[in-house]
């Protein structure tokens, strides 16, 4: 019985955070919770975003949930009319991912003044970075010996890294709720993950 009061609880909240976000949240609660589907969320997060191209202002929402067996991701943009449509349009997009796929979590923390930080104090910006192997970022370069007059061809040298999603939280621009809730739901992810890897 907790447990489903629980599932109930997340699951409001969950719709409750979209409401908030104010953006198109009939449409984004709607594909949210079709990917969802019947599964308990264990935890979510909910980010807007909005960005300036050229003279237009663009939104973005991102939603993320954890059930028991799944990463959901949720991306919805809202488009100006184009070519394409006469009228403003909004996409949006699930995707599922199994949690036993996920091979990199990454939390980075941004903190003021770290000489003074003390344990449990929200820091100001965190990054976090999701990999599962559907996007891979290659950089590569010239590869070189220390021979600074060294004509010969070395060929390539480079680095390869998973960057399916990277979401930033800030307490300035989304405020110390939404820091909190991104770092809550990196721990519940990361805890999810270890217990697939049993």
């Amino acid at each position: 019985m907790d447990g489903m009061a629980k599932t109930s609880t997340t699951t409001q909240g969950l719709r409750a955070a979209i409401e908030r976000s104010g953006y198109y949240p009939a449409l984004v609660a709607e594909a949210v919770e079709a990917a969802v589907g019947g599964e308990p969320i264990r935890s979510y997060l909910v980010h807007q975003e909005t960005t300036f191209d050229q003279n237009e202002v663009r939104r973005h929402v991102t939603v993320l949930v954890l059930t028991d067996n799944r990463f959901i991701v949720s991306h919805t943009d809202e488009q100006g009319a184009d070519d394409t449509s006469p009228t403003p349009y909004a996409t949006t997009s699930t995707e599922s991912v199994k949690l036993s796929r996920i091979s990199s979590i990454v939390v980075s923390r941004v903190v003021a003044n770290p000489e003074q930080y003390t344990p449990g104090r929200l820091p100001r910006e965190v990054v976090l970075t999701i990999g599962w192997g559907a996007v891979s970022r290659i950089d590569l370069e010239p590869a070189a010996c220390g021979d600074p007059n060294c004509e010969a061809d070395h060929g390539y040298t480079g680095s390869s890294t998973a960057d399916d999603l990277s979401l930033r939280v800030s307490e300035a621009g989304d405020g110390p709720e939404t820091v909190r809730q991104a770092l809550s739901f990196a721990q519940a992810l990361s805890e999810a993950t270890a217990d697939t890897g049993r």
